[in-house]
């Protein structure tokens, strides 16, 4: 496993994951970033229509680094699936084929040799504790941990961790595509969402969150979703993703805890909001 120390970062963090293709979404994230620090937790790319344009960019906001996610990894090992870690039958596996045939086709070799070089699990030193930065989680990159998951699940996947890198304070965490925070014992567990596709509660603003002082704070990203969702349609990315970009309910609901399906109430949940 590739392990990045990325060192020691002073003042606000911008925490992001789940670009997915979406380049109108981190051309807005990184310009509310502005000069900040900004850390990814992975899966650039995916559902929508620029992949190459996403990666570039990220690669050339210097104040930024990052993990794989398993998207990156796939791509990057020629896998022919996306690897997500949805069950067979689902709307993510049917979905999928279309999205990921369309970013195997696309991206070029310098974005892929961009994805290659991203390690899969990282750390930094925030108000002097320690952050690991991991995709899923450290048993399996594409592993869900959602709001709702047992503590059983979080103690086990912060165990695996510290396994691996030692002592940590918090985990910066994605792939399951929506934000929330849970203290674990003496860690904090952060999951700042995904900017590239909103969080399935009915509005089309998606996700990042702030770290500052030792806590974090999450925002709406506001962006052009319209000519993101105009672009998927031009190349033919017309899974249901498109529509997701502006109604916000994903296709693939089924790939969802049913507690968190059909527009989960994120201000009255447990998940810091």
């Amino acid at each position: 496993m590739l392990y990045r120390d990325f060192g020691r970062m002073d003042g606000p963090v911008v925490l992001f994951g789940g670009a997915y293709s979406n380049y109108q979404a981190t051309e807005a994230l990184f310009e509310a970033a502005g000069d900040l620090q900004a850390v990814s937790t992975g899966d650039l790319v995916a559902y929508c229509a620029n992949p190459v344009e996403t990666v570039a960019r990220f690669a050339e906001h210097e104040p930024c680094v990052g993990i794989a996610g398993n998207c990156e990894r796939q791509v990057v090992d020629g896998a022919e699936d996306c690897g997500c870690g949805f069950e067979d039958g689902t709307a993510c596996d049917f979905l999928s084929r279309g999205w990921y045939g369309y970013l195997r086709e696309t991206l070029t070799d310098d974005a892929v040799r961009t994805l290659a070089a991203l390690p899969e699990i990282g750390s930094f030193i925030h108000k002097e504790k320690r952050y690991a930065v991991i995709h899923g989680g450290a048993t399996a990159i594409n592993r869900f941990v959602w709001p709702s998951s047992s503590e059983a699940v979080f103690e086990r996947e912060i165990a695996a961790t510290e396994a691996i890198l030692g002592p940590i304070d918090g985990l910066v965490a994605g792939h399951c595509g929506i934000a929330f925070q849970r203290m674990i014992g003496r860690h904090h567990w952060i999951n700042p969402g995904a900017i590239g596709l909103p969080p399935h509660d009915g509005r089309p603003e998606t996700r990042y969150g702030v770290l500052d002082g030792g806590e974090v704070t999450f925002h709406r990203l506001r962006y052009d979703h319209a000519a993101a969702r105009t672009r998927m349609e031009e190349v033919g990315l017309t899974q249901g993703y498109q529509i997701a970009l502006e109604t916000s309910l994903w296709p693939s609901e089924d790939v969802l805890p049913p507690e968190l399906r059909r527009c989960y109430d994120y201000q009255s949940s447990a998940s810091g909001w």
